[in-house]
C-alpha cells in the first residue's frame, strides 16, 4: 500500500459539516450520504442491486470487487479513499488473492474529512499520479465514510495528460456484495470507453480486429472457458470477444464492438445498460451441461439473426462431446450449493446434469432477468434456489437435507465439517474449475467426487475428537470448565437496559 502525500489547498467543495464514522451504523451512513448529495447514486446502486429479503447477505467489504477491477487491468493505477482500517483490510485481501500493484491511498481525519480539504488531497494525488508514460487510467474508490461525507469525485478532471480519471462510489452500505462491485467498476469504465468511441476513433485490439462477429462475455471465468467457448462459436461464424471485467483499457472498445453480449454472470445490471445503449443485445445463462448449451447456442443466434440450420449444426458439433464428458463423470450424492460469487447457478446446473441430488442452491446475488432461465431450469429439475440468501438460509438447507457434500462460504463449511459433513470452500475449489462446454463437464467431478468418498473419514475423525468438548467446554481438560448461563443473563439485562436509557435520553 502506499499513501499518497496530503497536500495543502483550498477547494470548491467541501464535506459537509457532522459527517458520520463508520460507528453509524448503514442506516446512519446512508441517511448522511443523502444529506450530502449522494442521493442519485444510492438510488441507482438500490435499483441495480435490490436488497433481498433482509438487508444484505454477510460477504467481504464490497469494495474489494471494485478493488479486484482495478488492479487486474494494465496500466491502471487504484487509489482508496476511506478508513485507514478499511483500507489495511482491502489491500491485505488483494495481495492475498495474487495482487501485484501497489494500492494508492489518500489519508484523511476529521478535519479534512469535514472541511472539504480531503477532496483536495485526493485531486492533488490525481494529478501526481497521471503519467501517460505508466497509465490509461486513474481509477479512485470511495468507501464508506468519504461516501457518506459526500466527497465529490464527480468534480474531478475526467483527464489529465491524456490519462482518465474514474471515480466512483462504493460503499458497504449501498452495494450488497463484492461481485456487484465489480460491474460498479466496470460499468463506469464502459460509460467513459463508450462516450469516447462515439466521440471519434479509439484504440484497435492488442491483436487487431477480429474478421468474424464476437460476442462480449461478460463476467470474470476461469481462463480456459473463453476459449472454450470460441470453439463452440465458430459453427455460427462468431468468436468469443473480450472478457469484461477487461484486462486493459483497449479492450472496452472491442467489448463494445460487438455482436451480442452474454451475461454469463447475470448480476452486471450497470454494464448491461451500457451494452444496451450501445444497441447490443444480451443473452442470458452459459454453455454448461447439454441442456444449458443447447438452450445458450440457440440464443446467441438467434440475438445474431443466424439460421435455425446454423444453430442446429453448431450444437450438433458441441453437445456429443459435453454428454460424453457427464456420462464418464458421475456424481452420486446428496449436495447443497451456496456462494458469493454470482456463478452459483451455473455451477448446481453442471451438478444437477452430471447427476448430483442437489436440493438447494443459494446466491448472494440478486435476481435479475439475465438468471431467470437458469432459475427456471433447476426448479424445473426440483431444485430450491434462493436469491439474496443470508447465511441463515444456507445453514437452515445444510440442517434441513443434511447433504453427503456441502459446497459453502467459509462460514457454512464450518458449520458442515462440525457436523461430520465433507465440504468444500466455492470461491477456492470450484471457481478455480472450468465450467464451459466438454472441458466444464467433467471438471467437477474429481474433486466433488474424491469430497463425497469422505464422510467416513469425518466420522472417524468425530469419534476420535469426540472427548475434547465443544462451546464452553471445547479442549482437553483435567476439569471440565462449568458453564455459566447465570453470568450471560445478567449482562444481556445490563445491556438492554443501558440501551433502554440510550433511546430514552435520546427521545428528549
Amino acid at each position: 500500500m502506499s499513501e499518497l502525500p496530503s497536500p495543502t489547498g483550498a477547494g470548491p467543495a467541501a464535506a459537509p459539516a457532522g459527517a458520520t464514522g463508520c460507528h453509524g451504523g448503514a442506516e446512519e451512513l446512508r441517511r448522511a450520504a443523502a444529506a450530502a448529495g449522494k442521493s442519485a447514486t444510492l438510488e441507482r446502486y438500490a435499483a441495480d442491486y435490490p436488497a433481498g429479503p433482509h438487508d444484505q447477505p454477510q460477504s467481504m467489504c464490497p469494495a474489494f470487487g471494485s478493488l479486484r477491477v482495478g488492479l487486474r487491468m494494465r496500466r491502471t493505477a487504484t487509489v482508496l479513499s476511506g478508513s485507514a482500517c478499511c483500507v489495511y483490510g482491502l489491500t491485505f485481501t488483494s495481495h492475498f488473492y495474487g495482487a501485484r500493484r501497489t494500492v494508492g491511498y489518500v489519508p484523511f481525519n476529521s478535519e479534512t474529512l469535514v472541511t472539504g480539504k480531503l477532496f483536495e488531497d485526493i485531486r492533488e494525488a490525481v494529478f501526481k499520479l497521471a503519467d501517460p508514460k505508466l497509465y490509461d487510467a486513474v481509477v479512485i474508490i470511495n468507501l464508506c465514510v468519504p461516501t457518506a461525507s459526500g466527497v465529490p469525485l464527480q468534480l474531478l478532471p475526467k483527464a489529465i495528460n491524456g490519462v482518465r480519471v474514474v471515480g466512483i462510489d462504493v460503499p458497504g452500505f449501498g452495494v450488497p456484495t463484492h461481485a456487484e462491485a465489480k460491474d460498479v467498476l466496470a460499468g463506469a469504465m464502459l460509460k467513459y470507453a463508450r462516450n469516447e468511441a462515439g466521440a471519434g476513433p479509439v484504440q484497435a485490439p492488442r491483436g487487431g480486429r477480429n474478421a468474424r462477429p464476437t460476442i462480449t462475455l461478460l463476467g470474470e471465468m476461469f481462463p480456459a472457458d473463453p476459449v472454450g467457448i470460441g470453439l463452440m462459436l465458430e459453427p455460427l461464424g462468431l468468436a468469443a470477444g473480450p472478457v469484461v471485467p477487461t484486462r486493459e483499457w483497449r479492450e472496452l472498445y472491442a467489448a463494445l464492438d460487438c455482436a451480442a453480449v452474454a451475461a454469463i454472470h447475470p448480476f452486471y445490471a450497470a454494464s448491461v445498460r451500457e451494452f444496451t445503449a450501445a444497441g447490443r443485445a444480451v443473452v442470458g445463462s452459459a454453455p454448461v451441461g447439454v441442456d444449458g448449451t443447447a438452450a445458450w447456442l440457440a440464443a446467441v443466434g438467434k440475438a445474431c439473426g443466424i439460421s435455425a440450420e446454423r444453430i442446429g449444426a453448431a450444437q450438433n458439433q458441441s453437445l456429443p462431446a459435453i454428454r460424453a464428458a457427464l456420462e464418464r463423470a458421475r456424481l452420486r450424492g446428496r449436495i447443497t450449493l451456496s456462494g458469493y460469487e454470482g456463478s452459483e447457478l451455473l455451477v448446481a446446473r453442471l451438478l444437477v446434469e452430471s447427476g448430483a441430488d442437489l436440493p438447494y442452491v443459494g446466491t448472494a446475488c440478486a435476481h435479475s432477468t439475465w438468471s431467470e432461465p437458469d432459475r427456471e431450469w433447476l426448479e424445473a429439475h426440483g431444485v430450491r434456489v434462493r436469491f439474496r440468501a443470508s447465511l441463515q438460509d444456507d445453514l437452515a438447507a445444510l440442517a434441513e437435507f443434511s447433504p453427503d457434500l456441502a459446497i459453502g462460504t467459509t462460514p457454512v463449511v464450518q458449520a458442515a465439517k462440525e457436523r461430520a459433513i465433507p465440504a468444500m470452500y466455492f470461491t477456492n475449489l470450484i471457481s478455480a474449475r472450468p465450467l464451459m462446454g466438454a472441458a466444464g463437464a467433467g471438471s467437477l467431478a474429481q474433486v466433488i467426487g474424491a469430497a463425497l468418498a469422505n464422510r467416513s473419514r469425518f466420522e472417524t475423525m468425530r469419534e476420535f475428537f469426540g472427548g475434547v468438548g465443544e462451546g464452553h467446554a471445547a479442549g482437553v481438560w483435567e476439569r471440565v470448565p462449568e458453564d455459566r448461563p447465570q453470568f450471560r443473563a445478567r449482562y444481556a439485562a445490563r445491556l438492554a437496559k443501558l440501551e433502554a436509557n440510550r433511546h430514552a435520553e435520546e427521545a428528549v
